[in-house]
């Protein structure tokens, strides 16, 4: 089974047909040992009827013992091999299963890593959740047909030859018996296939929908619209369980219709042979084996059918996987030096200015408009922003990426340690981390948790408060040190107390080094080197708060709201 750290390889992207083959493809052995497991298991079951048949012909009728106790010897024998049979082909084929789910899982994460901040804007989270809560399930299971799949088709031909020893008309029937079910079932497949994709792509609208919810819910209720999203939620969850219902009638026609088509199939080839054992065509234990390859018919023409049902299953999942591996993310290619030394980040678009070594504060009229500004100088939107005398989209993203850093307030938080969720990748000491963490005024969080920096933390922080969450969004973007931070709202969930704290720590923590940060908080913007006063988009006018508050009285308003904000968050705690 794939190793965690071990490559997963490069999947197959050309459809959904060529991934679930180059899944098999990575693991051969233990598939083509599945489908050996599987198939000797089919056919020892088909063999128990033949090893009945000859102790009745040669042992119970001429009241042979010996030949009797032989053949039933090697009955017992055959039934305890094929037991232990089952049991290894079912251990196989959990390792081919669980292998194909483990690698499906790499190569999704993996490219949603290579995708980075392209990620969001080419596809939905809801799509990412439904293919990692359902395709890659249904992806895995639909491998059975490497095992149990490959066995029911040679068990079945086994079978078609026993029967043509005792009778051609019967072998005919069994032959020809199955190709009929599956073009009498095909056609139902074809249309499991598009209810099934139709279903996935309303799913997955609808979990990026609960996505958006929940993470603005407080500000709809503020705005009063709730109930109004609430009925659009409630009208979009009857559609998905109206093409639920619609999928599911499919797959219980095609159920109804795999169990009960294969019994009237059987039943025909007993009535047929009851026929020929009355007119003499064949012996008793004839009669009695041809009861028992009836019987052992049912496993591989139930494997058959369930082998079409999740192959058209696996394909669809398999199309949505292929789909989200296709995307790219923006080429990347720059090939010009970045500047050597600390220099002035400008963006044409606003007028926004960003001096090396100062720490510079946005306020907007719109906050978006801030963290738009904020999205191109950290070359996460296209922008003819410069760096120094550079076009920042000239220079390689790699090197972009390390020297500036976007923190955003509402970034992932990964679980673990919170000294992992702090260093991240990186291989700070003790002291720097807790030196970060007073920055983000965050020490009380760590005096407060158990087991302090090694306590662990929930996906997203949920296991913390949100302006705990908030703190330690900060105090990892201080411990990366970049040489530019570009921090948009990073103490909007604080109370004004620990809003000031966070003020004054990180001027001095960052002191020395080019800061910008996107808010409207008084605290803040007061602690600013110089204030760029944005207006739909654009520099209104740029000075410090003090002389800001004096001369523009757009700005004046602004601060005031944003001060009325913090004391009205602050009753409310």
């Amino acid at each position: 089974m794939i190793d965690a750290y071990e490559d997963p390889g490069t999947p197959d992207r050309r459809g959904g047909w060529r991934y679930l083959w180059w899944l098999v493809g990575r693991q051969r052995a233990r598939c083509a040992a599945g489908a050996l497991l599987a198939s000797a298991w089919m056919v020892l079951l088909a063999a128990t009827p033949y090893l009945m048949a000859r102790a009745i012909d040669h042992g119970l009728e001429p009241g042979d013992l010996g030949a009797l106790a032989a053949w039933t010897g090697a009955l017992v024998a055959a039934g305890a091999f094929n037991a232990w049979l089952g049991i290894m082909r079912h251990r196989t084929m959990t390792r081919v299963r669980m292998d194909a789910n483990f690698r499906t899982v790499k190569v999704v994460v993996g490219h949603a890593t290579r995708l980075g901040a392209a990620l969001r804007g080419q596809v939905a989270t809801g799509e990412v959740v439904t293919i990692g809560v359902g395709d890659v399930q249904t992806i895995s299971q639909s491998l059975t047909a490497v095992g149990p799949g490959v066995g029911a088709i040679v068990a079945y031909a086994v079978v078609g030859g026993l029967m043509l020893s005792v009778s051609t008309q019967l072998a005919l029937v069994v032959l020809l018996g199955v190709p009929a079910l599956g073009v009498l079932l095909g056609p139902l497949m074809g249309r499991l296939q598009g209810r099934e994709a139709e279903y996935r792509e309303r799913q997955a609208v609808l979990t990026a929908r609960i996505g958006d919810l929940a993470g603005g819910l407080r500000v709809l209720n503020g705005l009063g619209g709730k109930g109004l999203v609430a009925d659009a939620f409630r009208r979009d969850s009857a559609l998905l369980r109206e093409q639920g219902y619609r999928v599911g009638a499919v797959t219980s026609w095609i159920q109804a219709l795999g169990v009960g088509l294969p019994m009237l199939f059987l039943a025909l080839v007993t009535w047929l042979g009851a026929r020929l054992a009355v007119q003499g065509h064949i012996s008793v234990g004839e009669l009695v084996s041809v009861y028992g390859y009836v019987v052992a018919l049912g496993w591989p023409v139930a494997f058959l059918i369930e082998m079409g049902h999740q192959l058209s299953r696996g394909v669809v999942a398999a199309r949505r996987v292929v789909a989200f591996l296709r995307l790219e993310p923006e080429p990347d290619t720059g090939t010009r030096d970045a500047p050597a030394e600390p220099s002035a980040l400008y963006d044409p678009e606003s007028g926004v200015r960003v001096a090396p070594g100062r720490l510079t504060a946005l306020a907007g009229a719109r906050p978006d408009d801030a963290a738009a500004v904020v999205d191109r100088l950290g070359r996460y939107a296209p922008s003819d922003v410069t760096w120094g005398e550079v076009p920042l989209s000239e220079i390689p993203l790699a090197r972009v990426r390390e020297r500036i850093l976007v923190a955003d307030h509402e970034a992932d938080l990964f679980a673990g340690p919170l000294r992992e969720v702090l260093s991240g990748a990186g291989t700070a000491d003790e002291a720097e981390m807790l030196r970060a963490v007073h920055a983000a005024a965050a020490d009380d969080i760590v005096r407060g948790l158990p087991e302090g920096l090694d306590t662990a933390v929930a996906a997203q922080g949920r296991s913390l408060s949100g302006g705990q969450r908030q703190r330690v969004r900060l105090a990892r973007a201080v411990l990366a040190a970049p040489e530019v931070l570009l921090a948009v709202e990073p103490a909007s969930a604080l109370d004004a107390h620990t809003e000031a704290a966070v003020a004054d720590r990180l001027r001095e923590a960052r002191r020395g080094r080019t800061t910008v940060v996107a808010c409207t908080s008084p605290l803040l913007l007061d602690r600013a080197d110089v204030v760029h006063y944005l207006v739909d988009g654009k520099v209104a006018a740029t000075g410090s708060h003090r002389e800001l508050l004096g001369a523009e009285p757009g700005y004046r308003a602004l601060v005031a709201r944003g001060a009325e904000d913090a004391e009205d968050e602050e009753a409310v705690r």
